[in-house]
């Protein structure tokens, strides 16, 4: 056992990206970025020499415990540091943090309007393909910046449009056919499908891809058309509950797949990585053909716990028959240029683009699928693959319609942006106009032949980088758990206020947090309290319930009270609507 674990991690080294080994080596010599927007590029400084990966690591993780408030916990809202305090502490944790001080620069300029919500967004794992002031109109001068060197934002929040930027419509047909023979698709849509391809260096030689309406479509989709009745089994590796992987396992089951999961240990929810190779393992001899195990779901990272998995588990499921589909929404907007395509060929992956705060239709998922797989798909007639409409189209659709009370009902779902109930003839032609001047899109010739189109947000995204982007992004989530261990309540010999699960303090978790508020008494306090308490104060939280957990014998006290009020929960919410969280 320990030595299969040693092979894994020294295998699992030999096979890391080179992009990770620079992020790696970035770490401290460039690790976050000053949130004072009045700080200029920092000068030069004398070179050091590099740390290997190892002793970076370890550095990370010992400086994020001794530097912040080393030593000190706080028992009550007067004892907390105050905001410059704070950051005191954080830039001697990280004293490179400011060489991402270009993050700061692009959300004054083209993300301002967070700031003027006063909303503190904790529940957001996405990537947006256009900036926010690509929304606004240009010729406002009180909207307009003022250097294009150095932003000045707005003294009052912008006006927000009510067109959107696209709108979508959903396709006829099945996922073998749109794969295999596109259909058709505006140039806008084709212009966009080539921009996402190279934000994620997916090459259009090996891979189809398709527009869903969301994630769960995606997993869907590929559930419907995979040959389960062949290929029988699906493995999937998730440690919370997951709307669109209980999609994919109910309609796997209904198509005769005998659908497994991974463990995850109690409490650190560690991978049962004895028991998924078991899984993955074939026990059959060699012969002249492999024959194809099933569909393995591997996600990078949890959007749980931040938990990140071994890129190695993929190999062992290509060397044992299995085809591999990567979830990779909840990677950060870069690191796909860690994953290494070059290195790794899925046969399905699934990402999706979303908004901050975003309009309807707020986004979509993107489905890819490996030319080679596409003809072990089968014929099913699952919808849920979408095009997207230009906002000419969609608004000149409005204005020409007759208005009848069907065509109405068709356009809302298609832009999201119409009321119910709100006639065609309520908006005007010279409105709608005039309001386009604001998107940054300039069709060359009418008829929609040739579009040029700027995705800012992807282009910002590149522009700084995987380092910088992943530099960032570790710092701020390692200081808000270091913070969230250092609440304790008054006059408990140390009772914690938080408790998380998964990875603590660490170099290399994902940007994502799994915890429970507990009272002095040591009871947990509801997570949907806790998300409307937040709500209070401008915090926006997401809640899920953790998935696959393996209790040990130590821990069979606590797995029966998760278990007891799993049920309680699931009796009182008998015949009540789901809230969205």
């Amino acid at each position: 056992m320990r030595k299969d674990q040693r092979s894994m991690k020294e295998e699992s080294k030999k096979m890391q990206s080179p992009c990770l080994e620079e992020v790696s080596q970035g770490c401290l010599h460039g690790c976050c970025p000053s949130p004072f927007l009045n700080q200029h590029e920092p000068q030069t400084k004398a070179s050091k020499p590099r740390n290997s990966s190892a002793a970076c690591r370890r550095d990370f993780a010992s400086k994020t415990t001794s530097s912040i408030f080393p030593n000190t916990q706080f028992i009550n809202h007067e004892s907390l540091p105050s905001m410059q305090d704070s950051f005191t502490e954080f830039t001697k944790a990280y004293p490179q943090y400011s060489d991402t001080y270009r993050v700061d620069q692009i959300r004054s300029r083209e993300y301002y309007h967070l700031s003027f919500s006063d909303h503190t967004c904790l529940d957001y794992l996405g990537i947006g393909l256009f900036s926010y002031s690509q929304l606004q109109k240009q010729e406002c001068p009180k909207y307009r910046i003022a250097s294009s060197s150095f932003p000045v934002p707005p003294e009052s929040p912008p006006p927000v449009l009510d067109i959107p930027f696209f709108g979508v419509s959903y396709k006829p047909g099945n996922l073998k056919t749109q794969l295999l023979h596109g259909g058709v698709a505006s140039e806008f849509e084709s212009v966009i499908r080539k921009r996402i391809m190279s934000f994620l260096n997916v090459s259009e030689n090996d891979y189809s891809m398709v527009f869903t309406a969301n994630k769960t479509s995606a997993f869907k989709l590929v559930a419907e058309s995979y040959p389960f009745q062949s290929n029988r089994k699906l493995l999937t590796v998730y440690d919370y509950e997951s709307e669109a992987i209980e999609a994919m396992s109910n309609s796997s089951e209904k198509n005769g797949a005998k659908v497994m999961s991974a463990e995850f240990s109690w409490p650190r929810l560690r991978l049962q990585s004895s028991k998924l190779r078991n899984m993955l393992v074939s026990k059959e001899k060699k012969k002249k053909k492999k024959k194809r195990r099933g569909l393995f779901v591997f996600p990078l990272h949890s959007r749980m716990t931040g938990a990140r998995y071994p890129y190695l588990w993929m190999s062992i499921a290509e060397e044992n028959g299995w085809h591999v589909l990567i979830d990779s929404c909840a990677l950060g907007p870069k690191d796909m240029d860690s994953f290494g395509l070059s290195l790794f060929r899925p046969d399905f992956l699934i990402c999706s683009f979303y908004k901050v705060f975003g309009e309807n239709p707020s986004g979509f998922a993107c489905l890819f699928a490996k030319k080679s797989t596409i003809p072990v798909l089968e014929i099913s007639s699952t919808s849920g693959i979408i095009g997207l409409i230009p906002p000419q189209k969609l608004f000149r659709a409005v204005t020409e319609s007759p208005g009848t009370d069907t065509e109405v009902e068709n356009l809302a779902s298609q832009s999201g942006r119409i009321e119910k109930g709100k006639t065609t003839y309520e908006i005007q032609h010279a409105e709608i106009v005039e309001k386009l001047k604001g998107i940054e899109m300039s069709e060359v010739s009418e008829s929609d032949k040739s579009i040029e189109m700027e995705c800012r947000g992807l282009d910002e995204v590149d522009s700084l980088g995987l380092v910088t982007i992943s530099s960032r992004a570790r710092c701020l989530i390692n200081w808000l758990v270091s913070a969230l261990l250092k609440l304790q309540h008054p006059n408990t010999n140390g009772t914690p206020l938080v408790r998380i699960y998964g990875p603590k303090v660490k170099f290399d978790r994902g940007p994502a947090i799994a915890f429970n508020v507990f009272d002095w008494k040591g009871e947990k306090i509801e997570p949907v309290l806790v998300q409307k308490l937040a709500d209070r104060s401008n915090i926006s939280l997401s809640y899920g319930f953790l998935h696959h957990i393996w209790f040990a014998d130590k821990y069979q006290e606590e797995k029966e009270k998760v278990i007891e009020r799993r049920n309680n929960e699931a009796d009182g919410n008998k015949g009540k609507d789901k809230s969205v969280s």
